[in-house]
């Protein structure tokens, strides 16, 4: 690795042997290639980002590329070739070095020479080139004048800006310069030929790596340099805004200051350094790049653990750190020094709880009861309370000391003892404790005790006892941790997550915040007005403020992590596993080493997050970010890759989202960089994301994308309008066609009323008045024969009075709408014949026969009964008007039609008749008519005067008969015509 630089953007530039890389945090990407141009990049020798956020690449070929809103620029002027170094200078000027023409400055897009001399020479590709011939070379190319120079004649590896603006150019094999009074001069000072770097510092000095060690360019330096950098190779150096000088070196990482030197990485080769505008540390070599952050929290592993997890905690008043191994017994360290206490077979116990005062602590043990452990000069003295003493049971599993030097032991299972004057009073359930399990005690204002059990809060005041639990409020009545914090307000660790007691009222902290809800494993504050807190899972920090007024947040409470200096996260179930010095720092006991923070160390934040949107793809086919996004509509699967740039704790990043158009609200804060929307409809969209760092900060800026989904055609506007349109025209239709229905309803009811009066004039023209029109023909029959045939006159008579009492009753049945049938089922030429018995007035001559021809088929009962009503008719009009000799009724079974004939050779009907349908009076041939139609047939009548009548009627085959004819497609004749007598 050879050089490391940071754009304004955020990323992380690294320059290696094997080319060019980009570092966002989260993963590499190389560019072997600098776009539009497509020229290949190569080992890169520097990096440099200029005032206006340009990044400036020095390739090992002397080359420069210039990198600038996503393309690469590659040098067209004489003055970029042969350029082996470059830097940025105070005020802003970029410095290069050139093989050619000595120092150069780049300002306002030119380059301009910086040395004069009378004579000297550069050598450029091998080339010996004049200074005359090179500057008006030059001139010519950058447009402005030049002057003679001379240079150190040897590759410049790297250039320095002192605070007295001198500038100092440290060569590959001719040692220091700097330039002065338009020239580039060597220094005065002794000094091996290679000069790997060089590091101006912030008071002024100048300090010059070599191969042969660190070397000051002051006689009397500020502060001597220390022997292990006097000798090792020197690759590279930096010194970072608290003032700690970085020296990367053949042998490793050495870090300096007013502490004297550090080693932080031993026999490691450190070949770029580099610090980014976070305040970290990148250290580059042959191995890769790491990152070195000035973590809020320093963990420590102190010896005597067989395990990484370590129990209670105490920092006495002389800042030694006491802490019992889960294992057993209890150390203590100070600084570089530690300790094992072994007074009262200690070194053979667990203890569980550790409290304490300026020259003593107390103890609780997991069998031993309660020791107090005396300071005596260099000694501790020991004294150990038991069951026999008055304690309620030997196992002790907290302590506490109020400020009056009265001691609580609460015990696993026989409640709490107190000791006062060398005495032991023990409470129990049985005088209010809510459990005899005591897990933590806390004394407050007035002598005022708090005591958290396996079965809620207790307090004792003034000798009363009263308990809080799930019911008044608690998460569980499992309370494992308690604190009285500065203001007063207790705060009460549960196994269900955090609550409150705070002006007598009870509360559960953060009601929406999930890292709450875990099991609270210890407590401490700090003086900033901070709850710090213990989970099973995280080491939290939330305002106390804000939970007392319930505004907190999920963005409100830090969570801290691997990146911040912790080993483990995971409290360990001890009281008092988090402790408060007297220096203000908290030290946490966890399941991996012992930690401390001091807030004001982790009260700096990291800069916000800046989202960016990466690629955008449709059914997985990326499209083009550039303005609206169009996207086409037979879209299944829509997929926003997006991230941010966060170089250190990346995987802490948290995400929201929105698309403008479908969602409502922001998403939920996500870890995921990927939203994914299926099936959207055609419209306009914008995509929004926000992204937090790794302290919960939210930036304030969004990335976004809009896009428009195109519609399908049927989607499209003008086919929608059509779809409208076609629907009212649709629905007008159908609405004109509900009026020409109900139109037609009416109409049809009207001629149904109408065909109705008809058929009744019909049926009383068919049955009454036809009867009483035979009647009146027997009665005038019965008046000739009085006279001369008395005993025939009185038949007759009675024969009409049948008829009559025939007529009366088809006249009821007509009224009433009864249509009993006239005819022997199925037997229409058998009833034919009856009718024609029936007209025969005695006296006459007329003849009558009944024809059928074809075989014999059932009809249509309904139908069956108006044929007969139509022959009847056609009977009664021969026989009472046509003076016929003969009658004929012919039926006709035929595989196409049913026919009815029915003639005569009478008078005849009169043309003039025939013409207007009726007689004046006479409704006969029109009713016939009517009903024909009726029935789907049709009827025609042929007449001549003096030659008879003929009335057909004609039904098709499908309506009149029963069941359909089964037709033989190869047999086609005439049946035999019969006689019905």
């Amino acid at each position: 690795m050879t050089a490391l630089a940071q754009t304004p953007d955020g990323y992380l530039w690294i320059g290696t042997d094997k080319g060019l890389l980009r570092f966002d945090g989260l993963s590499f990407r190389a560019f072997p290639r600098a776009t539009p141009s497509s020229f290949a990049i190569g080992p890169v020798q520097a990096l440099m980002v200029d005032p206006q956020g340009g990044l400036w690449i020095i390739l090992q070929s002397t080359q420069v590329l210039r990198y600038s809103n996503g393309n690469f620029e590659l040098g067209h002027d004489e003055a970029e070739f042969g350029i082996t170094s470059i830097a940025s200078l105070r005020d802003g000027t970029v410095l290069l070095s050139s093989l050619a023409l000595g120092p150069l400055q780049y300002r306002a897009n030119r380059y301009q020479v910086l040395t004069s001399s009378e004579s000297s020479a550069a050598t450029l590709n091998g080339n010996k080139i004049t200074a005359d011939n090179m500057s008006s070379r030059l001139s010519s190319a950058t447009g402005v004048a030049t002057h003679r120079f001379a240079e150190p004649n040897s590759p410049v590896d790297s250039i320095a800006q002192t605070t007295d603006g001198k500038v100092w150019l440290g060569t590959r094999d001719r040692g220091l310069f700097y330039i002065g009074q338009g020239q580039v001069l060597p220094s005065d000072k002794k000094l091996p030929n290679k000069i790997n770097c060089l590091l101006a510092l912030q008071n002024g000095e100048l300090w010059i790596g070599t191969d042969s060690g660190l070397m000051p360019l002051a006689e009397n330096p500020a502060a001597p340099i220390p022997p292990p950098l006097r000798d090792n190779p020197i690759l590279a150096m930096v010194q970072d805004r608290d003032g700690n000088v970085w020296v990367g070196t053949a042998a490793g990482l050495f870090r300096l200051n007013a502490h004297g030197i550090s080693v932080d990485k031993d026999n490691t080769q450190v070949t770029a350094l580099f610090e980014d505008r976070e305040g970290n540390v990148w250290v580059g070599g042959p191995r890769g790049i790491e990152c070195l952050r000035e973590s809020a929290f320093v963990t420590y592993s102190p010896p005597g653990l067989d395990s990484e997890s370590s129990g209670a905690i105490y920092v006495d008043p002389y800042d030694r750190v006491w802490y019992a191994p889960i294992e057993g017994g209890l150390r203590w360290m100070k600084g570089e020094s530690t300790g094992n206490v072994t007074n009262d077979l200690l070194s053979q116990d667990v203890i569980y709880s550790i409290a304490g005062s300026r020259d003593e602590l107390w103890l609780g043990r997991q069998q031993g009861g309660l020791t107090n452990l005396r300071f005596i000069g260099g000694s501790f003295a020991a004294k150990t309370y038991t069951e026999r003493d008055g304690l309620a049971q030997n196992s002790v599993y907290t302590v506490h000391q109020n400020p009056d030097g009265t001691v609580w032991a609460g015990t696993v299972s026989g409640g709490v003892s107190r000791l006062k004057d060398g005495r032991f009073a023990t409470y129990t359930v049985s005088d209010g404790l809510a459990a005899n399990t005591v897990n933590s005690i806390e004394h407050g204002s007035n002598g005022t005790m708090w005591f958290g059990t396996s079965g809620g809060l207790s307090e004792l005041a003034d000798g009363k006892w009263r308990t809080y639990s799930t019911r008044d409020g608690l998460p569980a009545d499992n309370v494992s941790s308690i604190l009285r914090d500065g203001s007063g307000t207790l705060w009460i660790g549960t196994t269900g997550g955090l609550a409150f007691l705070h002006s007598g009222q009870l509360q559960v902290a953060g009601p929406g915040i999930d890292f709450l809800r875990e099991p609270i494993l210890g407590l401490a504050d700090d003086r900033s007005g901070s709850l710090w807190i213990a989970t099973a899972n995280h080491v939290l920090r939330i305002d106390r403020n804000a939970l007392v007024q319930g505004h907190s947040h999920d963005t409100d409470i830090r969570a801290y992590g691997f990146v911040d200096g912790l080993r483990g996260t995971g409290g360990v179930k001890r009281d008092r596993s988090v402790a408060k010095d007297l220096d203000g720092d908290i030290w946490f006991s966890l399941n991996a080493g012992l930690s401390v923070v001091h807030p004001n160390r982790a009260n700096h934040e990291l800069p916000p997050a800046a989202a960016r949107i990466e690629t955008v793809l449709v059914d997985g086919n990326p499209v083009a970010l550039r303005g609206t996004v169009r996207i086409p509509s037979t879209q299944r699967r829509l997929a926003i890759d997006y991230s941010a740039l966060c170089l250190v704790g990346s995987d802490r990043l948290r995400f929201r989202y929105r698309l403008d158009g479908f969602d409502h609200a922001w998403s939920e804060p996500v870890v995921s960089r990927q939203a994914i929307y299926t099936n959207l409809g055609p419209g306009s969209y914008q995509f929004r994301v926000a992204a937090s760092n790794s302290d919960g900060l939210w930036n304030g800026s969004e990335a976004t994308v809009p896009f428009k989904i195109e519609p399908a055609f049927w989607q499209a506007w003008w086919f929608q309008l059509s779809c409208v349109l076609c629907l009212a025209g649709l629905t007008w239709l159908l609405y004109r066609l509900r009026l020409h229905r109900l139109a037609r309803q009416f109409d049809m009811r009207v001629e149904e009323r109408t065909a109705e009066r008809t058929r009744i004039a019909r049926e009383l023209h068919d049955s009454l008045l036809q009867g009483f029109q035979g009647l009146l023909l027997y009665l005038q029959a019965a008046q000739h024969m009085l006279p001369a045939r008395p005993d025939e006159a009185k038949q007759a008579i009675e024969k009409v009075l049948d008829q009559g009492d025939h007529a009366l009753a088809e006249a009821r049945s007509a009224v009433q709408n009864l249509r009993a049938s006239a005819v022997v089922p199925d037997d229409l030429p058998q009833a034919l014949a009856a009718i024609g018995k029936e007209l025969t007035v005695p006296g006459h001559t007329s003849e009558f026969r009944v024809l059928v021809e074809g075989k014999a088929r059932n009809l249509d009962p309904i139908l069956r009964d108006e044929v007969y009503r139509f022959a009847r008719e056609a009977l009664r009009n021969a026989f009472g008007h046509a003076e016929a000799q003969n009658i004929e009724a012919e039926v006709a079974y035929g595989e196409l039609n049913f026919s009815l004939r029915v003639r005569d050779d009478g008078i005849g009907i009169d043309p003039k008749v025939l013409d207007r349908g009726s007689r004046p009076g006479h409704w006969g041939l029109p009713g016939m008519r009517e009903r024909a139609e009726t029935l789907g047939g049709k009827m025609e009548v042929w007449s001549e005067s003096g030659a008879g009548t003929e009335v057909e009627l004609t039904i098709p085959a499908a309506v009149a008969y029963e069941e359909p004819i089964k037709r033989d497609r190869f047999r086609f004749f005439r049946g035999k015509r019969t006689q019905v007598s």
